[in-house]
């Protein structure tokens, strides 16, 4: 599929990606989501099932699979 951002002749590849989530106070990863991604710009499209999946992890309390370190750059 031909990217969506004007100017852009890129196309998107079928990847699995790390997403980045803000949950409240929380800041949440999410490894290996299946997503489309622009090979020359970036842009990052998930499906709505992704997304689902991705809010009913939230919304079921689902423990994680790990812990990352999370430094804040501005306090350094």
């Amino acid at each position: 599929m031909d990217c969506t951002i004007p100017g852009c002749a890129g196309k998107y590849e079928s990847q699995y990606i790390v997403h980045t989530y803000r949950h409240g106070e929380r800041i949440v990863l999410f490894d290996n989501v299946p997503a489309e991604v622009c090979a020359t710009c970036g842009d990052t499209l998930m499906s709505s099932i992704a997304t689902q999946r991705i809010e009913n992890l939230l919304r079921n309390g689902s423990k994680p699979t790990g812990v990352v370190p999370l430094y804040d750059f501005l306090s350094q």
